[in-house]
């Protein structure tokens, strides 16, 4: 099975809800699908630039076994940052971000699609990644690809990315991203539209017409960040055996619902001198 390459940030994270949940905690879309694909069973590697806290510690960090880190890339300075605010019913309200060593992140992935043009790849299209440059490359490489987008960037890259997306496998957006989605394509021409809105059904369509739709369980969430890159790389991997998209949502919105109500990961301590 080809290994999953996740183009994306991996972070220090620290989540804020009104009840006092939260903290800080390891975090990034790419270190969330490729978890999840991992756990379902996928070789994934986040395609990543970690700084001088995270990139000693997270190859050797306990949790994240089975992940290959052999993707990452290296850079001077802090690993990025994201402070994110969510109201009680699990909503983003506010993200603030510090990209540090992210920001060589487009240049690091397209010499990794140069060098790997037949790995099957996910882009986790958000800041400060150039998605058009990345979807370009892959697009011209003749490379296999999904995408994501985070909320708050949502309406830019949605945007930047309308020009290649009938050419992506598969498009995961939750309930407020594919309104904005079906305002900037044809959403009637995408091979797969993975739809996620919370504790309402997720739905799956293809080229405009329903497949799968999936009420997911229902457990008291501890943190939500992660949820939908759970989803993602839970499907991704099922689908890649030949599972349906009724049976790849289904394990996707049973393993979310798990991550959501365990603990966070933490960020693994620094070694000793």
């Amino acid at each position: 099975m080809t290994r999953l390459d996740v183009i994306g940030n991996v972070s220090r994270d620290v989540t804020h809800y009104p009840d006092h949940r939260g903290g800080a905690h390891l975090g990034g879309a790419a270190l969330f699908v490729a978890l999840a694909a991992t756990r379902a069973g996928r070789s994934a590697a986040p395609v990543c630039v970690l700084g001088e806290d995270l990139a000693p510690v997270l190859p050797q960090a306990p949790g994240l076994g089975g992940i290959d880190w052999s993707a990452r890339g290296e850079a001077e300075g802090p690993s990025a940052r994201f402070d994110l605010r969510y109201d009680l019913l699990g909503e983003l309200v506010d993200a603030r971000t510090e990209y540090g060593a992210a920001e060589r992140l487009t240049e690091h992935a397209l010499a990794h699609v140069d060098r790997y043009p037949d790995s099957q790849y996910h882009v986790c299209c958000r800041r400060p990644l150039d998605a058009a440059a990345v979807l370009g490359r892959l697009v011209r490489r003749g490379a296999a690809f999904s995408v994501d987008f985070f909320l708050p960037s949502a309406a830019d890259m949605i945007r930047t990315a309308a020009p290649w997306l009938t050419k992506a496998s598969t498009v995961f957006v939750n309930a407020a991203e594919y309104r904005l989605l079906r305002t900037a394509t044809n959403t009637a021409a995408l091979p797969e539209i993975v739809v996620t809105d919370g504790p309402r059904p997720a739905r799956v369509w293809a080229f405009g017409r329903q497949t799968a739709s999936v009420v997911p369980p229902s457990r008291p969430p501890h943190e939500v960040s992660g949820a939908g890159d759970t989803v993602a790389g839970t499907f991704l991997a099922h689908r890649s055996r030949g599972a349906t998209p009724a049976q790849a949502l289904t394990e996707a919105t049973v393993a979310a619902a798990h991550f959501v109500a365990a603990p966070s990961l933490p960020i693994p301590a620094q070694p000793s001198a």
